[in-house]
């Protein structure tokens, strides 16, 4: 995850991730998923170790960590390279990951990724056409904070732990 003001490190409570987009063009993990597409091993990458650190440390200090992963079948290879090693190895540090499949219905979440800290501070993600991120804004309190709480608990009502949709 790219820097953000440090809300990883100072949130007191939960952080909730709602993920909506089949692809990601992250440049810091381009060379193991092309590795992963060839079907080659590869060591883990810091910035993958990094995270999972913070999930167990988050974790381990009594805060949730939780997200909701939109998935369309057929999966882009993305999904199922996060599906098969990011998703795994995020619930094993802590992560609440669940999955949200919409292949036969739509539902009404938007088309916006976002990261919502302690019910009161989000962090809005941002992407350019080629999926790699553009920037990113924070906003404490805001006066639409209703919808986006809204967003979270109705995700979450659509959705399965990945334990159970990955059986």
């Amino acid at each position: 995850m790219p820097p953000s003001n440090g809300l990883f490190e100072t949130y007191t409570r939960s952080a909730f991730r709602l993920e909506t987009r089949q692809i990601y063009n992250m440049p810091n993990e381009q060379e193991n998923f092309n590795k992963f597409l060839r079907g080659e091993p590869y060591d883990d990458m810091k910035y993958s170790t990094d995270w999972r650190n913070l999930v167990s440390a988050n974790i381990a200090a009594g805060k949730t960590m939780q997200r909701a992963k939109l998935v369309r079948r057929p999966y882009t290879d993305y999904t199922r390279w996060l599906l098969t090693i990011g998703v795994p190895r995020n619930t094993k540090a802590g992560e609440d990951y669940r999955i949200v499949d919409i292949t036969d219905r739509e539902l009404d979440l938007p088309d916006l990724d976002f990261w919502l800290f302690d019910e009161s501070t989000v962090l809005l993600l941002h992407f350019n056409d080629d999926n790699t991120l553009r920037d990113r804004e924070v906003l404490e309190n805001p006066p639409d904070l209703a919808k986006y709480l809204a967003w979270r608990d109705y995700a979450l009502e659509h959705s399965v732990p990945f334990s159970e949709y990955s059986a």
